[in-house]
């Protein structure tokens, strides 16, 4: 990609342009290598769902989440794997590039919308899972409820989006000056997914737990992902305090993006 083509950092609708060329040859890159394409963006979150459902329902007595618990389940769980498979790239986000990081006069945040942009795509495209479990819900004792809280949906992924968007800014530059911060991100995404209500909700936890799940960004966001399902996930604390937390991590992530980028050029 030649400098022109890429455009001045300075320029929009070029930045756009590109940020739409970069996110879809990421795109392009996974599924031409792989037989199945597509269908992974199903069968990951789908084999992980039917793993989680079969674990809480058919082999312990499960006290967490709401019926049906299949639809609870996937409903955070997609968010989630778009979230994780976000914030892993994070890590690669320059050095995978290092070269046309360098040479390009492109705005050096693209590297980082990228990754936002493809993965948010391939949420999109596992959605059809949570549809189809939703309409096989219909014909249970239990079916899920769609109310008006879908309408929320929308929102739940622009705070996603906003949220990913100021840890990529955060992670992506820090992972080019200290190596470490590779393995030691994997290690905090284990410990995120279970402190984080995937597999229960924010009600579920004991005494103080519950008050200090409002401080993890990802359980507003959950909620609101579920409210449109299960009503009774509304929590305007939760969702307020979780949105906060969400701009204050991006205004914190443009910070630190624009003291490192310097000393990020170099090191690459």
């Amino acid at each position: 990609m030649s400098t022109a083509a890429v455009g001045t950092p300075g320029s929009p609708r070029r930045y756009l342009h590109s940020l739409w060329l970069l996110s879809a040859r990421d795109l392009k890159v996974r599924y031409s290598t792989s037989a199945l394409g597509y269908l992974w963006s199903i069968l990951d979150p789908l084999v992980m769902s039917a793993i989680y459902w079969f674990v809480f329902t058919q082999v312990f007595q499960r006290t967490v989440g709401h019926e049906p618990y299949i639809v609870f389940l996937i409903t955070a769980l997609l968010p989630w794997v778009w979230f994780n498979a976000a914030v892993s790239d994070f890590t690669r986000a320059f050095k995978k590039d290092a070269r046309l990081v360098r040479s390009t006069a492109i705005a050096r945040s693209i590297w980082v919308n990228r990754i936002v942009l493809s993965k948010g795509i391939e949420f999109l495209c596992s959605l059809p899972v949570l549809a189809l479990f939703v309409v096989i819900s219909q014909f249970s004792e239990a079916p899920a409820q769609v109310g008006w809280g879908l309408l929320l949906f929308p929102v739940a992924m622009l705070l996603q989006t906003v949220l990913l968007l100021g840890i990529g800014l955060l992670v992506a530059p820090l992972c080019v000056l200290w190596t470490d911060l590779d393995r030691t991100t994997k290690l905090i995404l284990r410990v995120l997914f279970y402190a984080s209500p995937v597999i229960y909700g924010v009600e579920n936890l004991p005494g103080a737990f519950e008050t200090l799940a409002a401080f993890n960004p990802l359980s507003g966001i959950f909620a609101l992902y579920r409210v449109g399902f299960f009503p009774e996930e509304w929590d305007p604390w939760v969702i307020g305090v979780g949105a906060i937390l969400c701009f204050a991590i991006l205004g914190l992530g443009v910070w630190v993006f624009r003291r490192l980028e310097r000393p990020v050029l170099k090191e690459l």
